[in-house]
């Protein structure tokens, strides 16, 4: 299988986790012109699940190191296939709220909030179950994207203030994308304890490669989402209750949006899991999930979410992009140490 085996090329792959992990988003904004984001969500989920078959059938099937994809899962053992599907349905169950706070609160708002938790969070849960880098300088940089994440909540306070309606449905989106947030920070941990990430060449039996771990993790959101989802269709946060008989009638292009969404999530996450051998969890967690300065990105200059905004608004987004990128660099910095 293909191994990343330089600390260099392995922040490369995080960096393409981090934009793959801030641009899936885009996807359902474009579905949700003519599709309920429950409806969306069930492509995305699909397209996740096909992509990492493909991946486990190409880079995790060739090269001189690692065990390839189908013996790696014949071998694998219970526990550890039971810690991955775990870790998929509580990523699910973090996702499918943070894809309604998108569609309530716009990528601008939802990712900055829910992702940049996570990520304050997760980096601390995974760098106690796998320590690696200097942790004054990764634990700096986390502190930035902390305020990072301040100035952002204060600029959608300021921009929904005087329109009810908005203001109603940001306060929803802002409150389900801080719970998909604490949910979120926990997934990669499970995820990461089925992994030899000290040797991926050689990796312990029993053990997963990170693509067959992303293949049951795959497995995990799909099954869940049967759960999940089909509750938020029947009791959707906003709008009436969706079918599943409405979800077929959606168009092959409208379905091959979802599709590519949830392929471009697990192509980040793929190179996420490939990195952390050569970069740790807690190093390749947290710079994937710098995600929310991409998503934000998006939402400001290219959906415009925040046109029209006051000078006070677009100085807070201006801060809110310098912490983020002055914490960014600081984690990478602490992996070289």
């Amino acid at each position: 299988m293909f191994i990343v085996n330089s600390y260099a090329l392995a922040v490369v792959f995080c960096i393409i986790t981090m934009l793959c992990w801030g641009s899936w988003g885009n996807t359902q904004k474009l579905a949700s012109k003519n599709w309920r984001y429950e409806l969306y969500y069930w492509d995305y989920v699909i397209g996740m699940l096909l992509f990492s078959l493909l991946i486990g059938f190409t880079l995790g099937s060739y090269g001189e190191g690692g065990r390839p994809f189908i013996q790696d899962l014949s071998q694998a053992d219970a526990k550890g296939i039971g810690s991955v599907l775990l870790g998929g349905v509580v990523f699910n169950a973090s996702n499918i709220l943070l894809s309604a706070s998108i569609s309530l609160a716009g990528l601008a708002v939802a990712f900055p909030l829910g992702v940049g938790l996570a990520l304050v969070l997760g980096v601390i849960i995974n760098y106690i179950g796998a320590p690696k880098g200097d942790p004054v300088i990764l634990f700096l940089g986390v502190a930035l994207i902390v305020a990072a994440i301040v100035f952002n909540g204060v600029a959608s306070g300021l921009q929904q203030k005087g329109n009810e309606t908005n203001r109603s449905h940001s306060r929803k989106g802002i409150i389900l994308a801080a719970v998909a947030g604490v949910i979120m920070a926990f997934f990669y941990r499970f995820v990461a304890a089925a992994m030899d990430l000290n040797n991926f060449v050689e990796p312990t039996p029993g053990m997963m490669t990170p693509y067959t771990a992303l293949f049951v993790f795959s497995c995990g959101v799909v099954l869940s989402n049967f759960v999940f989802n089909t509750y938020v269709m029947r009791r959707p946060f906003v709008g009436a209750p969706v079918t599943y008989k409405e979800y077929f009638k959606g168009s092959f292009s409208t379905h091959l949006v979802g599709i590519l969404g949830g392929m471009i999530w697990a192509l980040g996450t793929a190179f996420s899991y490939i990195a952390a051998g050569e970069a740790g969890a807690a190093i390749s967690y947290a710079l994937g999930q710098g995600a929310p300065m991409i998503a934000a990105i998006w939402g400001v200059f290219i959906w415009k979410e925040f046109k029209g905004a006051s000078r006070t608004v677009n100085l807070l987004l201006t801060l809110m992009f310098l912490l983020f990128i002055g914490g960014l660099a600081l984690i990478i910095l602490s992996g070289g140490n």
